[in-house]
């Protein structure tokens, strides 16, 4: 665990954190959409660790465990059950050695379950009971902080809150606001952050299915609304206000088997200087916990990192297109090519 943990970090200024693993990996070849079970920990594990790397070198403050969709109701659906603990501590062990070499800060992940409902008494236990085992193997490794995300159920983000208060951790937990801005109860998404806030989470805010363009609107009336830190953690995705998730998107020559989600997004995906847009503002509305989910990858994150004002590693690799052959402006270039270039 850092001497200099989340809250203090957050004391001095904004907090990136990288997410996006299950996307990033899926493209690579080593998880397969879907399930979306994330068994490369176990499979693969070299290649979560370079993408923890490849994450911090390009500005995130955070690596996170990639224990999203590890739990035992995911492992159950394919039959894997006794893949949990030692995916979990697998996940756990990799994220942590990666922070505790880059001096970042180590989060524990618990994420939506699937299986909660607000009527039905039983699913609350097994869901504890979920957060519960996933909590205890993170303290066990001493992680900085918890994340609980992608709740569109106010109950269920109000149960993992409640498991990481009562193991002693620090909490941001974000809730999904689907196409009508509402919890799955119906409550409003920032009266659900207000209750979250005031039942004791440290950060509170959005992450998933809404881009940029669709979460910003969102942010400053959630400012206003809670005395605690606020995150914004949208899909790098083109949303629009009549398509606002991108399970929602719809592309009229599609010709995929069904919908453009989840692995046809590509036309969609937002490019750096969008990423660094929405970070601006993000930023001129009292955002201090920033990030991207699904879909992310190294170059947005970057780019928010340095509409932050911060300069990664990755920041000496950031484009000068002034000794492009044919665009550059630089004066020892070949004007035959710059002339040119109006015909590339």
């Amino acid at each position: 665990m850092s001497e200099d943990g989340l809250l203090a970090r957050l004391a001095e200024g904004p907090v990136i954190c990288a997410e996006g693993y299950l996307f990033e990996l899926e493209r690579r070849g080593y998880l397969q959409a879907g399930a979306f079970v994330p068994e490369v920990v176990l499979d693969h594990p070299d290649r979560v660790t370079a993408l923890h790397e490849e994450f911090v070198h390009a500005g995130s403050d955070v690596v996170e465990a990639f224990t999203y969709y590890g739990h035992r109701e995911k492992l159950r659906m394919i039959d894997k059950e006794g893949l949990l603990e030692p995916l979990n501590r697998q996940a756990l062990e990799l994220a942590g050695a990666v922070a505790s070499a880059t001096g970042t800060l180590l989060a524990g992940n618990v994420c939506n379950t699937n299986v909660y409902d607000p009527a039905d008494p039983d699913t609350h236990d097994r869901v504890r009971t979920m957060f519960t085992e996933q909590v205890a193997w993170a303290a066990e490794a001493n992680v900085d902080f918890m994340i609980a995300e992608t709740l569109r159920y106010h109950g269920e983000a109000m149960i993992a809150l409640a498991v990481i208060r009562e193991a002693g951790f620090p909490s941001v937990v974000t809730l999904v606001a689907d196409h009508d801005g509402l919890s799955r109860e119906g409550l409003p998404i920032v009266e659900a952050c207000q209750r979250l806030a005031d039942a004791g989470a440290d950060v509170v805010g959005l992450n998933c299915n809404r881009g940029p363009s669709t979460m910003a609107p969102l942010l400053a009336p959630l400012v206003d609304a809670v005395d605690v830190p606020v995150a914004a953690l949208p899909v790098p995705y083109r949303t629009t206000a009549e398509q606002p998730t991108f399970q929602s998107l719809r592309e009229p020559d599609f010709a995929g088997p069904s919908i453009p989600f989840p692995v046809a997004l590509d036309p969609f995906t937002c490019n750096r200087y969008e990423i660094a847009e929405f970070t601006r503002q993000a930023t001129g509305a009292g955002l201090r916990y920033f990030g991207l989910c699904c879909g992310a990858a190294p170059h947005h994150v970057r780019a928010m990192a340095e509409a932050l004002d911060r300069t990664p590693p990755a920041s000496r690799y950031t484009a000068d297109m002034s000794k492009h052959a044919y665009l550059g402006t630089e004066t020892s270039l070949l004007r035959k090519n710059q002339e040119y270039a109006g015909r590339l």
